[in-house]
């Protein structure tokens, strides 16, 4: 069973990850020295597979700080749709999810 302690230093170890993954990312959109067209299209492309990335990464970091403020308040591991504790399990392998298992799914 993971505990609150145990879930923020998985939910802050996760968000240090996000941020150093997102600002390799931002470098790597920012570096277009290639005068070729053929190389510039390529890179085009993987702009937009890096974007996407950044993209659900930004995404996470909002979802775990909104875990983080949870547990500071102390109503993390309740959904906040319906109040209901969230199982042990499902916390253990989405530390960062605002809802139970129904909820969810509904």
């Amino acid at each position: 069973m993971t505990s609150h302690h145990d879930s923020k230093a998985l939910l802050e170890a996760r968000l240090a990850l996000l941020g150093a993954r997102l600002a390799g990312i931002d470098g790597a959109l920012k570096t277009h020295n290639d005068a070729d067209w053929e190389e510039l299209a390529v890179k085009r492309e993987d702009d937009e597979v890096l974007e996407g990335m950044g993209l659900s990464g930004q995404q996470e970091i909002r979802m775990i700080e909104a875990a983080l403020q949870r547990l500071q308040e102390g109503s993390y591991g309740a959904c906040i749709k319906c109040g209901e504790p969230i199982s042990a399990e499902r916390l253990a392998l989405l530390p960062a999810t605002p809802f139970c298992r129904n909820c969810a799914e509904g």
